[in-house]
């Protein structure tokens, strides 16, 4: 039953890393990629010490998604909490189904939906805001001092209910007559979420960190190609619109598989260290 998938990843995953000896030749559109002039870790040198100044890119990358990983995963938890309090099933149903709907809506859309309210002229905020006697509205998609909390609102929006899940799912296997024991002793509804709760998440909360750790060298590519722009350009710029931006848009093929292949290990190198230090603090990994 593993065979397709094995397949699968196989063709589109492992065999096209031999496009990798790309960054280590002079390679030119439409040539053999295995006839071209080697020239070494050139490209990779001219990343960190060329005249491009790379710096921005990858400090944006970082803090984005440093942040935006520490703000879904709390918001996530603190959400499954409060839904996992609620005690009408009808209603924590209905709750639990809109709040997973943003995770199976397309980029597009995604980007549309905000659009729609956070537009300059024709938004429903600033509409609302010049009601309110704003002369004139806020360029939230626009202004660069906006678009790092931007990505970070749009990505708890979006993923919040699908990572509540996963927490529903852990508090689900606690077991109850910890909380009925805690109740017999007096504690209440807050005090078993401090010291019951919360502590049994800890080793969810443990495996999502070290998972998704290996995306703090990457990003949504179709996310930032649709809210990057010509104003926001420079807090809004990651390794992956880098990459586009070289490999696609200059044709700079050898430059961005070797900016790519730095993105690569360096993610792996970030899942280890997270997974190493992980282990040494809380005795829990998952490898």
């Amino acid at each position: 039953m593993l065979l397709p998938t094995l397949a699968f990843v196989t063709v589109f995953s492992y065999i096209p890393l031999s496009g990798w000896i790309i960054a280590f030749t002079d390679y030119r559109l439409g040539s053999n990629i295995f006839n071209n002039k080697f020239v070494g870790f050139k490209e990779f040198k001219y990343f960190f010490t060329g005249v491009n100044d790379a710096g921005y890119v990858i400090v944006n990358t970082i803090a984005m998604n440093l942040m935006a990983t520490f703000c879904c995963i709390v918001a996530a938890c603190v959400f499954a909490i409060m839904l996992a309090e609620v005690r009408n099933r009808s209603i924590k149903r209905s709750i639990q189904t809109l709040s997973f709907f943003p995770f199976f809506v397309s980029w597009v859309i995604t980007y549309n939906v905000f659009n729609s309210f956070l537009a300059v002229d024709s938004g429903v905020i600033n509409n609302l805001l010049k009601l309110m006697g704003m002369k004139s509205g806020i360029n939230f998609m626009g202004n660069p001092a906006y678009s790092w909390g931007l990505m970070i609102f749009v990505n708890i929006w979006k993923y919040i209910g699908y990572d509540s899940v996963i927490f529903l799912a852990a508090i689900a296997g606690i077991d109850q007559e910890q909380y009925e024991a805690a109740g017999i002793d007096g504690a209440g509804r807050m005090a078993k979420i401090i010291y019951i709760t919360l502590p049994a998440l800890i080793p969810t909360i443990v495996m999502i960190l070290v998972l998704n750790s290996g995306w703090i060298f990457r990003a949504n590519f179709e996310q930032f190609f649709l809210f990057y722009n010509r104003s926001n350009w420079s807090k809004m710029e990651v390794l992956d619109i880098y990459i586009y931006r070289y490999g696609l848009r200059q044709l700079d093929f050898s430059y961005a598989t070797a900016v790519g292949i730095i993105q690569t290990f360096a993610s792996l190198i970030m899942v280890f260290t997270v997974n190493y230090v992980a282990k040494k603090l809380r005795g829990q990994s998952i490898m």
